[in-house]
């Protein structure tokens, strides 16, 4: 029990109930931008010692934080939003924790029953908000004896595979009313495993002697499953494809690499031209980010049958493991990524050379947050053979989420160093994480690319065939006037801060930086990395590519997008 004796005795009401069984279910962490509804429920916080609560000052840096928790923890931390306002200020990293089939228990306050119908000025139709995010599990409390058992109901959701965002909708007078009856947590059953008939007809595809590739997403990129993937590819050809953003990747030194396949739909359409399987394990079938005029959103290509040996409702490590022993790969020996660093870079700062020099620095089992966009090309290769460390990345696409994740992970795993690498542009989104990390003193170096642009939306008009890109159209992706000061911005939120435009200086800031505990931000000040002729010529090339020689599309795929 959470609460002492007296407080037992005391207990009335439904915020107290709920808090008690959301620790009793193992929820440790809430990140919180209460409002006037939830009072009851804030009130309740301190009579619970097992459950940490976390402020946030943007509802977007409390579900992001809980989507970085939860990848981590492996468990759902649960979040606590305002209305359908707060809920809404939310949404963007609500949906790359969908996106990533990540827990959540998203707890929304709510007027009071009574109060619904004046319409008051914050009323708004919550579950419709909730949907979008929560496809499996909105629920609205109806009274405070059944409120524990909704969470409950909500969290079983939010636990099994795949991992989703429930949200548990809580009027303000089933909270603050008597009768709260606190509900354990159910047994969680084991996830079902690929059936024979697959495991024989995929079997019978990668033995058949044809091209065949694995696409591995989600638990199907953590180290169990990476090795029995591996032993497959050892033991048959097969090649080993990861998802252009994967949830959380287990990589480095010691662990099978995997090819993640291009943000670029040209570039993937290169990655996979010669394969006549794909074989998807907890991932789903490779579709074009958007939709370009005159190009293929499939990018599957013709002649290739899709496979699916573990949805994402299933167990993707036993199943790889049951494959791996009927093609007799079980004992074979994986490929595993040598152990190599980047040497330690020198002169004028470039996107390059800050990714450089996190491969040169990397330290033991660092979580890596990428959403560093165009400045983050190389950040792949400079780290693939730098110690076992966790990758984690933009699953749903909506910027904002790097900052958030590092203060959710950070939290999860306290005895790692977190490593966020931002754009400018996605650093501004959620940049009020910055106070989060300086008032729980997690130990995270935020390093800001500052190019003083939407470098990626100059890449994208160039390629979706705008008729005439003039000096207006090209002011809504330039970030120039005023500039952006990091550094100023970072220690008014009380994050140390440090700006940097050589190498060396970087390479120095970043190792005082790793040896200091606590929130540290580095501002690397850069020019664009698909700026000027790049950014030109790189539609062209990507036009290119389909009447090129396989041998040579491929080697312009990795000079590209290594």
């Amino acid at each position: 029990m959470g609460f002492d004796e007296t407080t037992e005795i005391a207990m009335a009401n439904g915020a107290q109930a709920l808090m008690q069984t959301l620790a009793d279910a193992g929820v440790e962490v809430c990140f919180s931008n209460p409002g006037t509804s939830e009072m009851h429920f804030v009130a309740a916080l301190d009579g619970e010692p097992r459950l940490r609560a976390v402020l946030c000052l943007f509802e977007g840096v409390a579900t992001g934080a809980a989507d970085g928790y939860a990848r981590m923890a492996d468990k759902p931390a649960a979040t606590l939003l305002h209305l359908g306002c707060g809920l809404g200020n939310g949404l963007a990293n609500l949906h790359n924790a969908r996106k990533g089939k990540v827990p959540m228990l998203n707890i929304v306050g709510d007027h009071a029953t009574f109060h619904v119908k004046y319409d008051a000025q914050l009323q708004s139709d919550i579950e419709t908000v909730a949907r979008n995010v929560s496809p499996g599990f909105v629920r609205t409390s109806k009274d405070t004896a059944s409120l524990c058992a909704d969470a409950i109901d909500a969290l079983v959701a939010a636990r099994g595979l795949p991992g989703q965002v429930a949200t548990l909708i809580l009027p303000a007078d089933v909270s603050w009313s008597e009768g709260g009856v606190p509900c354990a947590l159910p047994p969680v059953p084991p996830p079902p495993v690929a059936d024979e008939a697959t495991i024989t007809a995929i079997a019978a595809a990668i033995s058949s002697g044809a091209k065949c590739a694995l696409l591995l997403g989600g638990r199907a990129l953590r180290e169990p499953a990476l090795r029995d993937a591996a032993r497959i590819a050892a033991r048959c050809g097969v090649k080993l494809f990861g998802e252009v953003f994967p949830t959380r990747l287990e990589r480095g030194a010691g662990l099978p690499p995997v090819e993640r396949i291009a943000y670029l739909a040209e570039l993937a359409g290169v990655q996979l031209a010669a394969f006549e399987h794909l074989i998807l394990v907890d991932a789903k079938s490779p579709v074009s980010f958007f939709a370009y005029p005159g190009k293929n959103s499939d990018l599957v290509p013709a002649g290739c049958t899709v496979h699916t040996l573990a949805s994402p409702a299933q167990d993707a490590a036993a199943s790889l493991e049951k494959l791996a022993a009927a093609l007799g790969a079980a004992s074979a020996t994986p490929a595993l990524a040598t152990a190599k660093r980047p040497g330690r870079p020198r002169g004028k700062l470039s996107a390059a050379k800050v990714c450089k020099a996190i491969g040169h620095l990397l330290p033991e089992r660092a979580i890596l947050i990428d959403e560093g966009i165009t400045s983050s090309l190389m950040l792949g290769a400079m780290t693939a053979g730098c110690p076992r460390h966790d990758l984690l990345t933009l699953t749903g696409g909506a910027i904002g989420q790097g900052l958030p994740n590092a203060v959710g992970a950070a939290i999860a795993c306290p005895q790692r160093k977190v490593i966020a690498l931002l754009g400018d542009g996605t650093a501004m989104y959620t940049i009020q994480s910055l106070w989060t990390l300086a008032r729980e003193r997690l130990d995270v170096v935020v390093i800001i690319c500052n190019n003083a642009a939407y470098s990626v939306l100059n890449v994208e008009l160039e390629r979706v065939g705008a008729a005439r890109i003039g000096a207006k159209a090209r002011s809504q992706l330039d970030l120039h006037d005023p500039a952006l000061d990091f550094t100023a911005l970072a220690r008014g939120m009380g994050v140390p801060a440090t700006r940097c435009d050589s190498a060396e200086a970087f390479c120095r800031a970043l190792e005082d930086a790793l040896a200091k505990p606590g929130p540290q931000l580095i501002e690397a000040c850069i020019p664009e990395s698909l700026g000027g002729a790049k950014r030109r010529i790189l539609p062209w090339l990507l036009r290119s590519l389909p009447s090129l020689p396989p041998a040579l599309a491929q080697m312009l795929k990795r000079k590209i997008a290594p």
